[in-house]
């Protein structure tokens, strides 16, 4: 779950949180230390915020770093080349490393331990991982994949290059985003529907941690790049036709 902040839409939010609840699913949620970015801004912030993402916490929802303001400062595509917007990649070493150092010291003042980063806008870059190891986070959830796998020090967590692919018989493991902020009341219900149907497809994320990760070679890098790629140029070309596309 996405954009997790202070003055996200609880609605939304707690909707989707009663269907994990009823299904006994505990998923990864990304939160936003200092979030500047307004298109997050739907209510006014909570000040029992700390409290709810600590009791989720206690539930057994893991918890992910998701940057620090959610602001995209550049175009650099960085190691995994998704979009072409960023909050780290083609940002200096020493600023990353004071953003994800700020970042994770605001959540673990609310209380909430992190143990996975979840970039924004999914791209990072190499200074990104030296960043997050200095710092004592070595879980990123991103990628392509069908299992975790370790890439520079790092285990990654691969995200569904389609979310088909999640309730399909292929074998292996990998993860979908849910921007609640943005879902419908239909796609909440599609949502519910497609959980439902397909429950025995789906672990939480706390069981994911337990897969054991494999060694990442050279030409899965290569591969990953490649399709990630791809995946940016289609996402773009429907945009250019008039799709709205929301930015993952």
């Amino acid at each position: 779950m996405d954009d997790i902040t202070p003055d996200m839409d609880y609605q939304k939010f707690n909707k989707v949180k009663v269907i994990l609840e009823e299904a006994d699913l505990r998923p990864l949620i990304g939160v936003v230390p200092y979030s500047k970015d307004e298109t997050l801004r739907i209510e006014k912030p909570h000040e029992d915020f700390d409290e709810l993402v600590r009791d989720l916490e206690k539930k057994g929802w893991i918890i992910a770093l998701h940057g620090y303001n959610h602001l995209y400062t550049t175009k650099d595509k960085g190691m995994f080349p998704i979009n072409e917007f960023s909050e780290f990649a083609g940002v200096d070493y020493d600023k990353q490393e004071v953003m994800i150092r700020q970042g994770l010291s605001q959540l673990r003042e609310w209380g909430i331990n992190p143990i996975v980063f979840m970039a924004p806008g999914h791209t990072f870059d190499k200074n990104t991982l030296k960043a997050l190891k200095v710092n004592g986070i070595n879980r990123i959830t991103d990628g392509f994949g069908n299992s975790p796998y370790i890439r520079d020090g790092i285990t990654f967590y691969p995200i569904s290059s389609r979310r088909k692919d999640c309730i399909s018989d292929k074998e292996g493991y990998s993860t979908f985003v849910l921007h609640t902020n943005t879902m419908s009341d239909e796609g909440i219900e599609a949502f519910k529907k497609m959980l439902n149907e397909n429950r025995d497809k789906f672990i939480s994320f706390d069981e994911y941690l337990n897969i054991k990760p494999v060694k990442r070679s050279i030409f899965g890098n290569i591969r990953e790049y490649l399709m990630a790629t791809a995946k940016h140029y289609l996402v773009s070309k429907k945009a250019s036709k008039g799709t709205v596309i929301h930015k993952q």
